[in-house]
């Protein structure tokens, strides 16, 4: 990296730009209110007023422009009414549209002129038949995508009176037409994603940037308009600003956002995915430092060897990235639970690791989680004082795994999401449709996940071991101990704990037990979700 590209980095990780934060942001319940708005237009109303009330923070050396000065979003209803409006209604993490992936490579050619053309054009149809739903939503998309380009056209200016020509030019172009070069590309992206931000959603994915980006590098370069070095620079600039507004950003902790990319893999017809931008993005990564984006790579057995060698280089910095996603797994997986091939192929990851397909899936891929330890400790204590076989331990294990399975996904048969105009201007089909993407999106399957699956199997073994086989612990010894949480059987729990089978020494009696809590997991799934859990 240059000098320029260090202080800006710098200026980053120090929290430079924190200083240009406003300490209010746009108030908007009384304003909805008295205008009588219904909540698709309150939210079209939260991303204009959100973006009206940004200031244009644009430092002289900057070429990727957007800094985010309002640090809270607002409410549209006041809670009461917002309950009132969603009662017997499940929320999922706050109800606004979240770990979702838009088409962004769309959204870049067509600039938000031509994404306003087909909401147009959507509009006059739905206008012909008298269809007031899809008009309303139109209408709402239409006064998001006015609002980011006037937000556009504002750091445009400034930068014209900067004499920053360069920074001007493609704000004057970008996001509001087609993108045509590299940097145009870059500053779409900066700017559409981050007004996603804005609008109340989170955990924003960036979905596999290698590819919708790498037709205007290779433009780019066929031409000589920029060289690798001039493109890597750019690349540099995008991923460091990524990292500027990042603890404003909700999560776990900070840096857990989802600001994730998706490299290689395959493309939609099949064939590999792997192009010069794969390799820069990594190195570029690597050499940036920061947390975002944060990496995931799509592989298959005939990856590149140099390929993953690269890849390591980032994890040897400990930066926690890349994650690893085997296409000649996930592939076949999301194609038997219903995704057109095409679709599976173009997988990315929601935020954290869910897959998902970018801009036509509403997928919630990670509802909760099912505690192994928990169903299996259910199970021991039940069959243990009933003096059942392990046979029916495992048997009802497999019965508690389905029961909380059954519970997590109950509430989803219900759930409801925000309207999200902006977010629905960035996918595939919901302009087309008419629909918000909440509500029209192709994809909409559920996924749990499995907690501790370790130590549930060693419970299990440990069991069969002691109990069971060795019969050297007798089982009201053991339901005594369980009921203290082994408070005065120190030594019975040392026992049970080392001279059992465990998961990770590569001992069958452990792993079977792991691979079947996964298999009762998957069948409750399938068998609650018609087969698309």
């Amino acid at each position: 990296m240059n000098q320029r590209l260090i202080e800006l980095r710098e200026r980053t990780r120090d929290g430079y730009f924190a200083r240009f934060r406003q300490e209010t942001s746009p108030q908007l319940i009384e304003e909805c209110e008295a205008e009588g708005l219904p909540w698709t237009a309150r939210r079209a109303r939260l991303t204009r007023r959100m973006c009206e009330a940004e200031q244009v923070v644009l430092e002289p050396d900057e070429r990727i422009a957007f800094t985010r000065t309002l640090r809270d979003i607002p409410d549209v209803y006041a809670p009461a009414e917002l309950a009132a409006l969603t009662e017997g209604r499940t929320l999922h993490e706050g109800g606004n549209v979240n770990n979702v992936c838009a088409d962004w490579g769309l959204s870049i050619s067509q600039g938000l002129a031509g994404r306003r053309a087909v909401a147009l054009g959507t509009r006059a149809r739905a206008a012909a038949v008298g269809d007031d739903q899809r008009i309303e939503f139109i209408d709402a998309a239409v006064e998001t995508i006015g609002a980011v380009v006037e937000l556009a056209g504002r750091y445009a200016a400034v930068a014209r009176r900067q004499g920053n020509d360069e920074v001007a030019g493609v704000l004057e172009r970008v996001p509001a037409q087609g993108a045509q070069t590299f940097h145009e590309a870059l500053q779409s992206l900066r700017m559409l994603q981050a007004v996603v931000w804005l609008s109340g959603h989170h955990h924003v994915g960036l979905g596999r940037l290698d590819q919708y980006l790498w037709p205007y590098l290779a433009a780019d370069l066929e031409s000589g308009r920029l060289d690798e070095a001039g493109a890597e620079e750019l690349l540099a600039e995008f991923f460091i600003a990524l990292n500027r507004d990042s603890d404003l950003y909700p999560g776990i902790q900070q840096g857990d956002n989802g600001q994730s990319m998706t490299l290689g893999g395959t493309t939609r017809t099949g064939v590999s995915a792997v192009n010069p931008l794969t390799w820069m993005a990594l190195r570029v990564a690597r050499d940036v430092g920061l947390i975002d984006p944060k990496v995931n790579l799509r592989i298959s057995p005939d990856a590149d060897q140099a390929l993953l060698e690269l890849a390591t280089e980032l994890t040897r910095k400990g930066l926690g990235f890349p994650q690893y996603a085997n296409d000649d797994v996930v592939i076949p997986a999301l194609a038997s639970h219903g995704y057109d091939i095409e679709d599976a192929r173009d997988y990315t990851v929601a935020a954290c690791w869910e897959f998902i397909i970018p801009g036509r899936g509403m997928d919630v891929g990670n509802i909760g989680a099912v505690s192994f330890p928990a169903a299996a400790d259910e199970a021991i204590r039940a069959g243990l004082a009933n003096g059942a076989s392990f046979e029916d331990i495992v048997e009802r294990t497999a019965a508690a795994v389905a029961s909380q399975v059954r519970a997590r996904t109950e509430p989803y048969e219900r759930l409801l999401w925000a309207p999200a105009p902006w977010y629905s201007v960035l996918m595939s089909d919901a302009l087309e449709q008419g629909l918000d993407h909440g509500q029209g999106a192709k994809y909409r399957n559920l996924g749990i996940h499995g907690a501790a699956a370790a130590s549930a199997a060693d419970s299990l073994a440990a069991v069969r071991r002691h109990v069971f086989e060795l019969k050297d612990v007798a089982a009201d010894e053991l339901l005594r101990a369980l009921d203290d949480d082994y408070v005065g059987h120190q030594a019975l729990r040392e026992r049970m704990a080392q001279e059992s089978p465990r998961v990770g020494l590569n001992e069958s009696a452990a792993d079977d037990l792991l691979v079947k809590l996964y298999d009762w997991l998957a069948d409750a799934c399938e068998a609650e979700l018609g087969g698309s859990g």
